[in-house]
C-alpha cells in the first residue's frame, strides 16, 4: 500500500479509512458551524458581561467572518505543501484553543483577538476537511459522502438558536465555547489515526498577490454587506465598501485568469456542472441563508416568544433536515441532478414565502408544517449543490475546486445574514415601524424578508435547469 504520506490519489487508503473520513469531518465541520450560530443568542449576556452594548459585541463575530474570508483562500495551497492531515490537525487544535481563550475573556479586546485566532482555525479547518474527504473517495461514492459532510451546515443553523438559548439560559455564554473542548479533544485523536497525510503532487509556489487581492476583495465586501444590515448604519458607506470589494474582485479575477500558478483556480468554472454550483448556487444559498437568520427573529419579536421557546419550533426545520438525509441519494439517483435542483429550488422558494404568511394568530401545526418542509427543501438542495459540485473535478484539481468551493459557501452564509437584515431594516423604514432604527419590530416588518428572499431562491431556478440532461451521472451510485 501507498505511503500515507503520498501524493494524492484515490484507492491511496484502505476502503475502511475511506468509509469513516466523511463522518471525522462531519464531526469537526458540526463543531465548527454550531460555534457560529450558538453564540448569536449569547451576545446580550456577552454585552453585560463586558459591560458594553450587544451591538459591540457583535465586532468578535464580524472578525471571525472577516479572518475566514482572508485565509480560507490560502488552505488549499498549505495543505499541498505541509499535508492535508497536518493542516487538518492543527487547524482543530486552533480552533479548540482559540474557543478556550474565548470562554476565558475578560474584555472586548481579548475576546475579539480570540475569534481571529478562531476564524484562522476554521478557515484551514472546512476546505481542507472537505478536500479529504473528496481526495479519498471514488466518484460512485461521493453523493454519500458528501452527503455526510454537509449535514452539520444544514442542522447546526437551526438547532444552534435552542443550544444557545438553553446553554445561556441555564449555564453561562462562557459554556458555548468550552463545549467544543471535549468534541475538538476526541476529534484531533481520530484524526491522528485515521486521516491519511496527502500532498499536491507538484506543490506551487505561492501567489502572494492574488492572496491579497482576494483578501482586500473578500473583507471589503462581506464588511460592507454586515455594515448595511447594522440599525443605523451608513448604506453610502456600506455601498462605498462593497463598490471597493467588487472593484478589487475584478482584478483578482484577472490576476488569476494570467498567473501561472494562481492561488484560486478558476479554470474548474469551465465545468458546468461546478460553475452552476458556485454561480447560481450563490444565489440559493443567500436566500436560504437568510431564514435561519429571519425566523427566530420573528418569533421572539414578531410573536413575542423567548429565545429558548423560539429555539423549540425550529427544531421542526431540524428534523425535516435530519429527515430528508435518508431520501436524498435514492432521490438524486432516481430523477437525476439537474430535476431535482430546478424542482427542488422551486419548492425551497416556496416554502420560504410561505414564512411572510405566518403570524401570532396562526394555528401550531401550520407553522411546524412550514417549518418541516423549509428544512426538507434545505436539506436536499444543499447536499445536491455541495455534490454536484464534484461530478466533473479530476483528482488534481480537487484542492482548487475545493477552496473556490469553500469561498463561494462562506461569502453566502455571511451575505445571507446581511441580505436578510437588509431587506427587515428595509420593510421596517417604509412600514414605519422603525424610523428610530431600535430594532422594535412587528410581525408585519417580517413579511416582504421572507418573500424577497424566496425570490431570489427562485431566479435561481434558470440556472439549473440550463444543466445537461446528463449532468452529474458520473457519480450517481446507480440508475
Amino acid at each position: 500500500m501507498p505511503s500515507r504520506n503520498s501524493p494524492a490519489a484515490p484507492m491511496t487508503i484502505s476502503a475502511r479509512t475511506t468509509a469513516i473520513l466523511p463522518f471525522i469531518v462531519a464531526a469537526t465541520f458540526f463543531m465548527e458551524y454550531l460555534d457560529t450560530t450558538v453564540i448569536a443568542t449569547a451576545l446580550p449576556q456577552m454585552a453585560r458581561s463586558f459591560s458594553v452594548g450587544p451591538n459591540d459585541v457583535s465586532l468578535g463575530l464580524t472578525a471571525y467572518m472577516l479572518t475566514l474570508a482572508v485565509f480560507i483562500p490560502i488552505s488549499g495551497w498549505i495543505a499541498d505543501r505541509v499535508g492535508s492531515r497536518t493542516v487538518y490537525g492543527g487547524a482543530l487544535v486552533i480552533f479548540t484553543l482559540a474557543s478556550v481563550l474565548c470562554g476565558l475573556s475578560g474584555g472586548l479586546t481579548s475576546f475579539t483577538a480570540s475569534r481571529v485566532l478562531q476564524g484562522i482555525g476554521g478557515a484551514m479547518m472546512v476546505p481542507v476537511g472537505r478536500m479529504i474527504v473528496v481526495r479519498n473517495t471514488e466518484k460512485s461514492q461521493l453523493l454519500q459522502a458528501i452527503s455526510t459532510i454537509t449535514w452539520p451546515a444544514i442542522v447546526a443553523p437551526v438547532v444552534g438558536p435552542t443550544v444557545g438559548g438553553f446553554i445561556t439560559t441555564y449555564a453561562s455564554w462562557h459554556w458555548v465555547f468550552f463545549l467544543n473542548v471535549p468534541f475538538g479533544c476526541l476529534a484531533l485523536i481520530a484524526i491522528a489515526k485515521i486521516v491519511p497525510n496527502q500532498r499536491g503532487a507538484k506543490p506551487r509556489p505561492l501567489d502572494l498577490v492574488g492572496f491579497l487581492l482576494s483578501g482586500v476583495a473578500l473583507i471589503a465586501l462581506l464588511y460592507g454587506t454586515e455594515l448595511a444590515s447594522r440599525d443605523g448604519a451608513s448604506f453610502a458607506q456600506a455601498a462605498g465598501f462593497m463598490l471597493a470589494g467588487i472593484v478589487v474582485g475584478i482584478a483578482a479575477v484577472r490576476h488569476f485568469m494570467i498567473s501561472p500558478h494562481p492561488l484560486l483556480d478558476l479554470s474548474t468554472l469551465q465545468l458546468p456542472t461546478f460553475a452552476v454550483t458556485v454561480l447560481w448556487g450563490t444565489a440559493t444559498r443567500i436566500g436560504i441563508e437568510a431564514v435561519p437568520y429571519l425566523s427566530p427573529l420573528l418569533f421572539q419579536l414578531g410573536f413575542g416568544l423567548s429565545a429558548f421557546h423560539s429555539g423549540l419550533l425550529l427544531l421542526a426545520t431540524a428534523i425535516g433536515n435530519l429527515g430528508m438525509k435518508a431520501f436524498t441519494t435514492r432521490i438524486l439517483n432516481r430523477f437525476g441532478f439537474r430535476t431535482v435542483a430546478t424542482i427542488n429550488s422551486t419548492i425551497a422558494a416556496l416554502t420560504i414565502v410561505a414564512f411572510a404568511w405566518l403570524a401570532p394568530s396562526s394555528p401550531l401545526a401550520w407553522i411546524l408544517i412550514v417549518l418541516f418542509a423549509y428544512g426538507m427543501a434545505r436539506s436536499m438542495q444543499f447536499t445536491t449543490l455541495a455534490t454536484l459540485a464534484y461530478a466533473d473535478v479530476s483528482d488534481a484539481k480537487t484542492a482548487s475546486a475545493s477552496t473556490l468551493w469553500s469561498v463561494a459557501q462562506q461569502m453566502t452564509i455571511g451575505m445571507g445574514v446581511a441580505f436578510g437584515a437588509v431587506c427587515l431594516r428595509l420593510s421596517a423604514y417604509y412600514s414605519g415601524s422603525n424610523v428610530s432604527g431600535t430594532s422594535q419590530f412587528v410581525a408585519a416588518d417580517f413579511r416582504w424578508p421572507f418573500v424577497a428572499a424566496g425570490l431570489l431562491v427562485l431566479a435561481s431556478v434558470t440556472g439549473y435547469y440550463r444543466l445537461p440532461r446528463n449532468a452529474g451521472d458520473r457519480i450517481a451510485a446507480q440508475r
